[in-house]
């Protein structure tokens, strides 16, 4: 299991299988990123790594419609988009 935090929601601390998608890890713990549609679609679940970026899976297509190569160098991504492979530590 790898872990996450959400530091915007008070750093808040769950538990994850490896791959999984990180907005689907913050809806079922309650992790409070913010989305609407969950596909790629409309920007909403912008968020940032602040630790842990090595841990994500590759940038998606969709993702660069909503953010810039500053932005993803910045460690900006789509939680809708974004697949985790170890700890991290999250905010939007």
């Amino acid at each position: 299991m790898i872990q996450v935090t959400f530091i915007t929601n008070d750093n808040k601390l769950v538990e994850a299988p490896d791959n999984s998608n990180l907005l689907r890890v913050s809806l079922r713990e309650k992790g409070g990123i913010p989305f609407k549609c969950g596909g790629g679609l409309c920007g909403t679940c912008k968020c940032r790594i602040e630790r842990g970026l090595e841990h994500t899976d590759e940038v998606k297509a969709k993702e660069r419609k909503h953010l810039n190569d500053e932005q993803l160098a910045e460690g900006y991504r789509m939680a809708c988009q974004t697949f985790i492979r170890g700890d991290i530590a999250v905010s939007w």
